[in-house]
């Protein structure tokens, strides 16, 4: 089977997203939200890595992200972080509902 490098770069930009807003802001809750997320869709690429069809932990991942940065987006405004966040989280969704139909 195929790496799923696209889901483990993922992963770490969600990590290093909530590493950021820990260093930059001291927000602990951006620090807690970037290990939990970016394990689950680490542990989801895994499982894609060794079953494509295997999509359950990355979509909800993903679709979890996409929901909640795009309405922190929608209220804020702001671009930086919630925008990106919600973007890449809604291309994996995306991505991942694409890898079923193949």
């Amino acid at each position: 089977m195929a790496v799923d490098w696209i889901g483990f770069g993922y992963a770490a930009a969600i990590l290093f997203g909530g590493f950021m807003g820990y260093k930059r802001k001291g927000s602990v809750m951006s620090l807690m939200a970037g290990l939990i997320f970016g394990g689950l869709s680490a542990y989801g690429a895994y499982n894609i890595s060794k079953n494509t069809s295997d999509i359950k932990i990355s979509f909800l991942t993903a679709g979890i992200l996409s929901l909640v940065m795009g309405m922190r987006f929608r209220n804020s405004g702001k671009l930086m972080p919630a925008g990106i966040v919600a973007g890449l989280s809604l291309l994996m969704v995306f991505r991942l509902l694409l890898l079923t139909m193949m």
